[in-house]
């Protein structure tokens, strides 16, 4: 066994707590979109995505949330069962299917958008604004930095 595997303490591990950190966010904040708007988290992100783009296609949905294509898939497949989003093919490609928020789904992004930026002053509650800053300019950083590894 080497060093480094011994010295590996998962509690310190930084992906590891990134991981626990996102998932506790996300466990509180899943639980009041599913009560108040029957919307889980993937859902959710599409919709927030979308409201933002205006339309994507399921892989660019995939790109910009980071969620794997059958997430995305099922995701978008609730939303359209509920109207919340309508599908058309793509000008460029007629296999793909851009998606795009329909008027209920712009409505249900307004309703949840409170909630959820009270959700963010909560957690942020705690924190300087300046602490505040260099948290989501670490966060760019990291991501950059896992980026950079991936290619």
């Amino acid at each position: 066994m080497t060093q480094a595997a011994v010295d590996l303490r998962l509690s310190a591990f930084l992906p590891y707590r990134l991981s626990i950190a996102a998932n506790a966010v996300s466990d509180v904040i899943a639980g009041a979109y599913a009560r108040q708007f029957r919307l889980s988290i993937p859902e959710w992100r599409l919709i927030a995505v979308l409201k933002e783009a205006g339309e994507a296609t399921q892989q660019e949905l995939v790109a910009r949330t980071r969620m794997d294509k059958v997430t995305v898939s099922r995701a978008a497949q609730r939303l359209a069962k509920r109207s919340l989003i309508a599908r058309r093919v793509d000008d460029q490609d007629a296999r793909a299917r851009r998606v795009a928020l329909t008027d209920a789904g712009i409505a249900l992004h307004a309703a949840v958008a409170p909630t959820a930026l009270a959700y963010e002053r909560s957690l942020l509650a705690g924190f300087e604004p300046e602490e505040r800053e260099t948290l989501t300019a670490m966060l760019g950083r990291l991501t950059e930095a896992a980026d950079a590894l991936g290619a």
